[in-house]
């Protein structure tokens, strides 16, 4: 065999899925791994090629309990919001994603994080593949950011990108987005799925090899989910998702993985003129437009990973008797709501049955821990039954199968932010002598009444004024003396 074609690699013709990256050697209709329709396309795939090993010959392996820690602190950007998602800050050489819809707010946040970080004398790579210069020019200007420190490229071309990063050096790099960039050597358009791949490995060894943390941006699908391979979420590092509602100024920054921190917590963003602001209050804004005795609103005190929420949660009942009933879940889980549903209708004695059901959380942000089901009930029967719930209420349990109402966590917390904010009354589930004579020490109890029930039925009791009419189990209206 002649030298020049033993480095030559061979080549095959396979159907790729371009959601979760199966192969197959034939056209699908349906993809057996994700499900997804018509997402097969037809790839042309290297079958070897040359060893491209980032890794010395000298690299072995060792002990771990052997390997000094080395200093690498984090990077703190100028939003504490970024930071607290992140886990503390931006790891050195990690790879983050962040992804969101079109037009919500990434390639702002990612130029607002560059300033922040060009002001504490850190050179900034900012690679752009869809926009000029003189795009990403006019946006600096509306947000009132100089760019001295930020060194921008337009180039789609992730070779000639390394070569810039590897002679700039920065302490951050950026790019924006991935599905612009392309490699010559690696078959498929930008954006398909080899080259997305094949993009974000070479990347990640890139910033696992010069020790700088790289943010990199991703368009997602209709469904909400990173557009490109379910296996991109795997090389990255940290997946963060940029949410918001298409009328909303409130943007919700979430993590969905983290190796270096929890997922469970979140940052709110006000998206205004001169680019994103942080809220320092979420709970207040979520209650902006709450008023306290409406019937079918109730309030719950949330849990985002160590931040305590309060969010309203809405609920709105309507007589269906030609069609099946609907049930709408706008911000909660749709199984979690058909339990609670069941359960009202079976346990509570509520005639649902013939009754469209649909809950909205407002203000845009999505709750899925089970301590929101009480508060689901309620909103549900008060909308129901037309009945107020009583002055300044917050709710929270989990409602098992029989009706009966569990405990949840960090209680504390979760009522320190209710009073803080100045409601009156909780209606959660029955506590121990022990936990409860705790919760009253650690508490200014006397600002705040604990109403505890054991079930929902009894909850739905006391958890609504009196002189309210109300129905019954069989359907008659009756007034709650």
């Amino acid at each position: 065999m002649k030298s020049s074609e033993r480095g030559k690699a061979k080549f095959k013709n396979v159907f790729v899925c371009q959601q979760c990256g199966r192969e197959s050697s034939k056209w699908l209709g349906r993809c057996p791994d994700c499900h997804s329709w018509n997402s097969f396309v037809e790839t042309r795939l290297a079958l070897s090629r040359a060893s491209s090993s980032v890794y010395s010959r000298e690299n072995k392996p060792q002990e771990l309990s052997r390997v000094e820690k080395g200093d690498f602190p984090r990077f703190r950007l100028g939003f504490t919001e970024v930071n607290r998602v992140l886990g503390g800050g931006l790891v050195p050489g990690s790879l983050v994603l962040i992804g969101g819809e079109p037009g919500i707010g990434k390639s702002t946040l990612l130029l607002q994080i560059s300033a922040m970080m060009a002001a504490n004398s850190k050179a900034v790579a900012y690679v752009s593949g869809e926009e000029s210069i003189n795009q990403v020019k006019l946006r600096s200007e509306r947000l009132g950011i100089e760019g001295k420190g930020i060194y921008f490229l337009s180039e789609p071309d992730l070779v000639a990108v390394l070569e810039c990063l590897e002679g700039l050096s920065p302490e951050l790099a950026i790019i924006d987005s991935i599905q612009t960039m392309y490699l010559e050597d690696v078959a498929g358009m930008p954006g398909s799925i080899s080259q997305v791949r094949e993009c974000t490995w070479r990347l990640e060894r890139w910033a696992k090899e010069n020790n700088v943390p790289l943010l990199i941006t991703g368009h997602v699908t209709k469904e909400g989910a990173i557009a490109g391979p379910g296996t991109l979420e795997h090389i990255v590092d940290v997946v963060l998702y940029f949410e918001g509602e298409p009328f909303s100024n409130y943007r919700v920054l979430r993590s969905a993985k983290n190796r270096f921190g929890s997922t469970n917590e979140v940052g709110i963003f006000e998206m205004g003129d001169s680019g994103l602001i942080e809220v320092d209050n979420p709970s207040q804004v979520f209650l902006s437009a709450y008023r306290d005795g409406t019937v079918g609103s109730v309030v719950v005190p949330t849990l985002e990973g160590s931040r305590p929420l309060l969010v309203e949660i809405q609920a709105l009942t309507t007589p269906n008797s030609f069609t099946p009933p609907r049930r709408i879940a706008n911000g909660v889980d749709f199984n979690r709501l058909l339990l609670i549903i069941a359960v009202l209708t079976k346990r509570a004695g509520l005639r649902l049955f013939n009754q469209d059901v649909i809950v909205n959380v407002t203000g845009g942000l999505r709750v899925n821990e089970p301590a929101v089901d009480l508060g689901i009930a309620t909103a549900i029967a008060s909308s129901f039954r037309d009945a107020k719930p009583i002055s300044g209420l917050v709710a929270l349990g989990e409602v098992g199968l029989n009706g009966e109402l569990r405990g949840v966590s960090h209680l504390e917390r979760r009522i320190a932010e209710a009073i803080r904010l100045g409601f009156k009354s909780c209606l959660m589930p029955e506590l121990s002598s022990t936990i409860a004579s705790e919760l009253r020490q650690s508490l200014h109890t006397a600002e705040i009444r604990l109403i505890e029930v054991g079930s929902v039925a009894e909850a739905l009791k006391l958890g609504f004024t009196r002189g309210n009419r109300v129905q019954n189990a069989k359907g008659r209206n009756t007034v709650q003396e």
